[in-house]
């Protein structure tokens, strides 16, 4: 079972090892019943337009396997960012 908390797009800060640090927007998406994230920059032109794979905003997207370990899907973020975003959205709580 999944037990992340983030059900909706949120933006997080992702420190970067190479480059300025980055807001990235999660995008929660279903695929094959399958909650998978996708990852945009999130202050860059926003190209919904264009599918992922073009789209020059795209950084990848991150799924939970049944045991909630993460997999990131994407070469553009090293493991540290992808541990950072995956952490967000294990832990995210909405504020209300």
């Amino acid at each position: 079972m999944n037990n992340t908390f983030l059900t909706g797009e949120a933006k997080a800060w992702v420190k970067r090892r190479t480059g300025p640090d980055e807001v990235v927007r999660v995008v929660p998406d279903m695929e094959n019943e399958i909650t998978v994230y996708r990852l945009y920059v999130a202050f860059g032109a926003k190209r919904d337009d264009l599918p992922d794979e073009k789209n020059p905003d795209y950084l990848g997207r991150i799924l939970f396997d049944v045991q909630n370990y993460w997999i990131y899907d994407g070469d553009i973020l090293t493991i540290t960012e992808q541990e950072q975003l995956a952490k967000f959205i294990i832990n995210y709580v909405e504020v209300i």
